[in-house]
């Protein structure tokens, strides 16, 4: 992993998702998925007393380790779940992407996205969610100060960089026609994983990103960023992302794990919202590469965005998972109409 991830580029995981969960199978065929983010040692051994073996479970990431995942780190160095009989290793994804490892049974759990569990399941996967990492979206269309974007309005004659998903030119639309703007007069073009701060100021003029990651970092650059946050101008726009999810049959088979995985990653991201500073130094012990003044300010930045307004972390709503796919669905990104009280659940998140 390189040193100073960029936050953006966690949204070009929603591509992979996408075109991996149309094609899914019960094999994964990445040989490097059970790459681990942080030494196995790190985690605190059982206890020789101990009357049961701890349960071994893999947690796979979406994109490499950033403040995101700090709770799951947390979780796993600070015993919570060891003291709820699990050990729990955290791996970083494979190509093809955290959802087809969670789907074929390679993870027993991971780190999503609404966009791209949403059309999983449309395409028969069985991945459910179990928590909201980030109560709110905290992605948007960033640009430098300079280019003087500070509406969807101002879109018009300026360049697009993405990763060449549909949702991405369906968001753009949504946001431009919201304010009478003529979305066509946008020039989208795929910059794939380039830097943000690179491309900004050498092909594009805009760029979705999490502003937990790159705008944070834009601050610590001196680096002024003018934000379009997608949840202002359409409240279908405000789903969860990221999100902890697992299979169907990880709940039926086994869900005294699933609730010890879900109690446990929940103590740790409560943690992270009471101890930000702890937590990150926590992060930036388990993966030492990672640019530990940005690590901190994200997790200030970060740690009232966990829980927000629900009345625990992790909390999720129906007309959330209703409303994006409602939205979906009028742009002609989703077709079939689902169950959405199969597709999440709050049953394993501490009472």
């Amino acid at each position: 992993m390189k040193k100073g991830i960029k936050g953006w580029k966690m949204g070009a995981a929603v591509l992979a998702g996408l075109l991996v969960l149309t094609g899914c199978s019960g094999n994964n065929g990445s040989k490097d998925a059970a790459s681990p983010s942080a030494p196995a040692t790190d985690s605190p051994s059982a206890s020789p007393e101990s009357s049961k073996p701890l349960k071994e479970v893999k947690v796979v990431l979406d994109w490499t380790p950033n403040t995101n995942h700090t709770g799951l780190y947390v979780a796993r160095d600070k015993g919570f779940w060891e003291k709820r009989g699990l050990k729990v290793e955290i791996v970083q994804p494979p190509e093809t992407g955290a959802s087809q490892m969670v789907a074929s049974g390679a993870a027993q759990f991971g780190v999503g996205y609404q966009e791209d569990l949403t059309l999983g399941r449309e395409n028969g996967v069985p991945l459910v969610s179990l928590a909201a990492i980030i109560q709110h979206n905290t992605s948007g269309f960033a640009s430098p100060v300079a280019k003087n974007i500070k509406s969807p309005k101002d879109f018009e004659g300026k360049t697009y960089g993405g990763w060449g998903s549909p949702v991405e030119q369906a968001v753009i639309e949504t946001l431009m026609k919201e304010q009478g703007a003529d979305p066509s007069k946008v020039k989208i073009v795929n910059i794939g994983t380039a830097d943000y701060f690179t491309a900004v100021k050498r092909d594009i003029d805009f760029a979705w990103i999490y502003y937990a990651w790159t705008g944070v970092e834009s601050e610590t650059r001196k680096e002024n960023l003018n934000m379009v946050w997608m949840k202002d101008y359409d409240k279908r726009l405000d789903y969860y992302t990221p999100l902890l999810m697992t299979g169907e049959k990880m709940i039926q088979n086994d869900p005294d794990v699933v609730r010890a995985f879900t109690e446990g990653a929940a103590e740790g991201y409560k943690f992270a919202i009471d101890h930000p500073d702890e937590a990150a130094d926590v992060l930036i012990q388990a993966v030492p590469e990672l640019n530990k003044d940005l690590v901190r300010a994200s997790q200030k930045w970060l740690s009232s965005k966990y829980q927000d307004d629900a009345p625990r972390w992790g909390e999720q709503k129906k007309e959330v998972w209703e409303g994006y796919a409602d939205w979906m669905t009028q742009h002609g990104i989703m077709k079939k109409k689902l169950n959405f009280d199969e597709m999440f659940t709050n049953e394993f998140l501490p009472k």
